[in-house]
């Protein structure tokens, strides 16, 4: 079977939430000092399916609510000893759609 990348809608709202308080276990790499972040299940617009992320810096369980509007965004997750930087997508809350 061959695998073909796929489009994937950059909104959804929010199906489930929690936070996490612990640093993952290697292979996982986290800034120091490791700081909580939160998880959300987000069903996505278009697809139904639901993806689970990680949420944009700064935002934690508390500023979530089921059925939030979210959207993928970019961030660093950490900076290795050579400089460079290592991205991952996040999601955070969605801007509001411009109307017609």
């Amino acid at each position: 079977m061959e695998l073909e990348p796929a489009p994937l809608s950059r909104r959804g709202t929010v199906w489930s939430y929690t936070e996490n308080h612990y640093a993952p276990p290697a292979p996982y790499v986290a800034a120091e000092p490791f700081e909580p972040y939160a998880l959300a299940a987000v069903q996505l617009e278009a697809e139904g399916i639901v993806i689970l992320g990680q949420v944009a810096k700064g935002v934690m369980a508390a500023d979530l609510s089921i059925g939030m509007e979210v959207e993928v965004d970019l961030q660093v997750l950490y900076r290795d000893a050579d400089g460079v930087d290592h991205w991952i997508w996040t999601w955070a809350p969605a801007a509001p759609e411009a109307s017609a």
